[in-house]
């Protein structure tokens, strides 16, 4: 049974629609929409979540964009929050190989975004989301007018010698170990771990939030990652550090990055953002790795960053100039409980301009 689910400091956001969604090989993904109140609608956007992380997470987020005219688009990827599984153990983080995700998204757009969703469609993804977003990009498939991104997963900061741990995972994946936890890992929620010392937020409020909503959800709060995803995740991320593929990626492009992120590293993110010739950059001063989850002060500036993209037209040019706290990377010009809900299925039912 399709549901989103509820606690008391995470409300259900407006009237949600799930829809059922199914992948062409087969993989049954939960999925959401919202319409906004009112007339007149600015289009859609797709949240596009970052490992480990479901829906309820972005309630908040959810009814901001809402309140801002979008009508909104939510998913769970595969092997994550009520989404359908690859492995026995539905606590294991677990995907084969990354190009996977393309028929999660492909499914989305056919089977929710295309019949159900007002146009035009943009993408506001964090964290894997990002990098998955960016890598459809850069192949010219991403379903998607605009994208903003926070702290994308161009390269992985939290493992101390990334080259080593990239050969090990290699080595037991080849010994037939790919559906294993990580070395380490277990089936714990990074949500429901302690908030001192998290890596995720400095915003304790949010944080104890997103930990009720994950221990709700159940497994959907997946824990660790499997040896097999951390090998794909390796060979994914590999390809961002050539310095040719950024400026191959032609789609308006934000990336929002965090100064005291210790997920993903945010110098190979200003770097490969400095190479963007269709989008450009912010830092965050004193953000960690969520920063959608983060204090007010670090939020609103994400939002100014994010109004001033979103819609956007795709005839202006970026004019440059800083964006609150935050420094500019690049300057280029853009080429262009459970809770009632309908379910549909199938086709039936601050300153920064760019």
């Amino acid at each position: 049974m399709l549901q989103l689910l509820a606690t008391q400091d995470n409300p259900v956001p407006g009237h949600p629609h799930l829809v059922p969604v199914t992948t062409t090989d087969g993989v049954a993904l939960r999925a959401a929409y919202w319409m906004p109140q009112g007339d007149t609608v600015k289009g859609t956007v797709c949240v596009l979540q970052g490992r480990a992380e479901f829906i309820e997470k972005y309630y908040e987020v959810i009814g901001e964009l809402l309140e801002r005219g979008f009508a909104v688009a939510a998913f769970d990827w595969r092997g994550q929050g009520l989404s359908g599984r690859q492995v026995k153990n539905a606590r294991k983080g677990h995907v084969r190989r990354f190009s996977d995700f393309r028929r999660d998204i492909e499914a989305i757009r056919d089977q929710v975004l295309m019949p159900f969703l007002p146009e035009p469609h943009f993408a506001l993804a964090h964290s894997m989301g990002g990098a998955i977003a960016l890598s459809a990009a850069h192949e010219s498939w991403l379903p998607f007018r605009r994208l903003v991104t926070t702290t994308p997963m161009i390269a992985i900061s939290m493992i101390k010698y990334p080259s080593v741990a990239a050969g090990i995972v290699r080595a037991l994946s080849s010994l037939g170990l790919g559906k294993s936890f990580v070395p380490g890992g277990g089936a714990t929620s990074i949500s429901t771990k302690p908030f001192k010392g998290n890596r995720l937020t400095s915003d304790p409020v949010r944080y104890a939030r997103n930990a009720h909503a994950a221990q709700a959800i159940g497994d959907g709060a997946i824990g660790a990652p499997t040896i097999s995803w951390l090998n794909a995740a390796f060979r994914f991320m590999k390809r961002f550090s050539d310095p040719r593929y950024a400026p191959k990626i032609r789609l308006p492009t934000l990336i929002i990055a965090a100064a005291e992120d210790p997920v993903c590293a945010t110098p190979m993110t200003e770097r490969f953002a400095a190479r963007l010739k269709a989008g450009h950059a912010i830092v965050i001063p004193g953000a960690r790795h969520e920063i959608m989850m983060e204090r007010d002060a670090i939020r609103e500036q994400f939002w100014a960053a994010f109004d001033a993209f979103i819609p956007g037209t795709p005839d202006e040019a970026y004019q440059g100039v800083p964006l609150a706290a935050g420094r500019v990377l690049a300057t280029e010009q853009f080429d262009g409980g459970g809770v009632d809900a309908t379910v549909a299925g199938g086709n039936d039912a601050a300153t920064l301009r760019g």
